[in-house]
């Protein structure tokens, strides 16, 4: 499966939605959401549980990683992600509050951007979140970093030890 149409999204939300209900059913939710917009859902990570990042006294969050087939630029794709993310109620207050969803886009197509508009791909911080690249590497484990063209497991290796990302049972 060629990599070069695909947008990699990671989804995270740690507090429970009044409609869908906890995390992973608002997750899945919202994937169902982005298919309905037109996107292909080609693969899904399993979830995860990770501690806040950086430590706070919130709820845990629940995250993923998927895989979409994508024929929009990444700029429409954020747009899509946008939309989901405000039909669910998701406001945004001060930065890492807690939410009921975040959807971010990690990768469009491999393509790189560093301008003044948004999105800046690759995602600017996904190579320090285990949240993040744990379940990438569930999904696309020869997923290499546009920029720097490291691998998963290079990136994995160097995380910081204090972040807890794991299976969620």
């Amino acid at each position: 499966m060629p990599a070069h149409d695909l947008s990699y999204v990671g989804l995270g939300a740690n507090l429970t939605h009044p409609t869908f209900g906890p995390p992973v059913a608002t997750l899945d939710m919202a994937i169902a959401a982005l298919v309905e917009m037109g996107l292909t859902l080609v693969a899904k990570s399993p979830w995860y549980e990770s501690a806040p990042v950086p430590m706070a006294d919130q709820p845990w969050y629940v995250n993923g990683v998927v895989a979409l087939r994508s024929r929009s630029n990444a700029v429409e794709t954020l747009r899509r992600l946008h939309d989901v993310e405000a039909r669910f109620g998701r406001i945004r207050t001060v930065t890492n509050a807690p939410r009921v969803v975040d959807l971010d886009l990690l990768d469009h197509h491999g393509e790189v951007r560093d301008g003044e508009e948004p999105p800046i791909l690759p995602h600017p911080r996904l190579t320090g979140r285990g949240f993040v690249l744990l379940p990438l590497r569930d999904i696309a484990p020869n997923w290499r970093h546009p920029v720097t063209r490291q691998g998963l497991t290079e990136l994995i290796a160097v995380l910081p030890q204090d972040q807890v990302t794991r299976p969620l049972i």
